[in-house]
């Protein structure tokens, strides 16, 4: 029964909790924001339940939908199920009980909550299989990760307001960035196996466009720092988050793989700086 949990949890990838914190910071960033700095502290706590749970069952069903392409990728073939340690029902079912254990949480939340829910579900369900039809997989996931945002606004307010929708933007232009990122350090092995991408698609001007939206995501934090009057301590944070971006860029300038992988974990600290300005400017207002 042991053996079986430790394959259970490396194919929920718990032992590489990035994932985790890619989509647990923009959601902090609209619960705090929707909370005014002091967000009800059960939304909160499903919040933060929901998304360990949502980011682990997304891994599932994304090793479930490459299990015919992991065995054949160096990085991926010793995942549990390329590598035959976890059956495809056991990953199947194991996909099931993550999301009704997600489900049974929302249900302690409000009706517009518990509606799009239903939506990230299948956000989260249908994302894994959109490297094989378009080459923009990763503005899918931006969406997909980025749904926790209008949930947390409706959880806390009831509503979802402009300014949701605004930081929904921020988080998907923020996702296809380190995404690409991601996909730059896979792009050889992607056109062997023929899997597609942004960076496959975007070709020697990943840099660049990444760059683009890099300052895009910047320009419309500081559009957020405005509507919401926040002060010198969000500004601190968004500077912060900007010469962390121009390490990535430094990071990706030879497209050496580990160096592009680097830089997409360095995108957690990205996503914490954001949330350390919002958070410390609400304490001290």
């Amino acid at each position: 029964m042991i053996e079986r949990l430790q394959q259970y949890a490396l194919l929920m990838r718990l032992h590489r909790p990035i994932g985790i914190f890619l989509l647990l910071w923009p959601t902090l960033w609209a619960l705090w924001i929707a909370g005014s700095g002091y967000p009800n502290v059960l939304v909160t706590t499903v919040f933060i339940l929901g998304v360990i749970i949502m980011r682990s069952a997304g891994c599932v069903i994304n090793d479930y939908a490459d299990r015919h392409i992991d065995p054949h990728v160096r990085r991926t073939r010793e995942r549990p199920l390329a590598a035959g340690r976890v059956s495809e029902s056991e990953t199947l079912t194991l996909f099931v009980i993550l999301c009704l254990l997600a489900f049974g949480l929302v249900l302690l939340l409000n009706i517009l909550t518990i509606a799009l829910s239903i939506i990230g579900v299948m956000l989260a369900a249908t994302y894994p299989f959109m490297k094989r039809y378009t080459h923009w997989p990763q503005v899918y996931l931006g969406i997909a990760f980025g749904w926790a945002i209008p949930m947390a606004y409706a959880a806390q307010t009831g509503n979802v307001p402009m300014l949701a929708w605004g930081l929904f933007l921020i988080n998907v232009l923020w996702t296809v960035a380190y995404d690409t990122m991601y996909a730059m350090a896979d792009r050889e092995e992607d056109l062997i196996i023929g899997v597609k991408s942004t960076a496959i698609l975007f070709g020697n001007a990943d840099k660049a466009i990444v760059a683009g939206l890099q300052i895009s995501v910047l320009l419309l934090l500081l559009w957020i720092g405005k509507e919401i009057n926040f002060g010198a301590f969000y500004y601190l944070g968004v500077f912060m988050a900007a010469c962390l971006a121009i390490y990535q860029q430094f990071l990706i300038k030879n497209r050496e793989p580990a160096r592009c992988f680097q830089a997409f974990l360095n995108n957690h600290w990205f996503g914490a700086m954001i949330f350390a300005g919002i958070a410390v400017d609400y304490y001290w207002r």
